[in-house]
């Protein structure tokens, strides 16, 4: 029986694509960026900041997470 594959990865993406988000990405370098995701496949997330698209490599990114709300 073959189980379906679950990937937490897309679904977390989709679902902050879909509602967009603020997000605040850091890279492995330390580096943060915030912004919306565009759009996202298997090596890479476009992320819009300040009206300016952004592709980053998804070996690149550190970790994902909803950006703070702005007080």
């Amino acid at each position: 029986m073959n189980k379906p594959n679950i990937n937490i990865q897309d679904g977390f993406l989709f679902q902050s694509l879909k509602d967009a988000r603020a997000m605040e990405l850091e890279l492995v370098t330390g580096k943060r960026l915030e912004g919306r995701i565009r759009r996202f496949d298997r090596f890479a997330v476009v992320l819009e900041a300040h009206g300016r698209e952004v592709l980053i490599y998804k070996h690149a990114i550190a970790t994902i997470a909803t950006a703070a709300p702005e007080a």
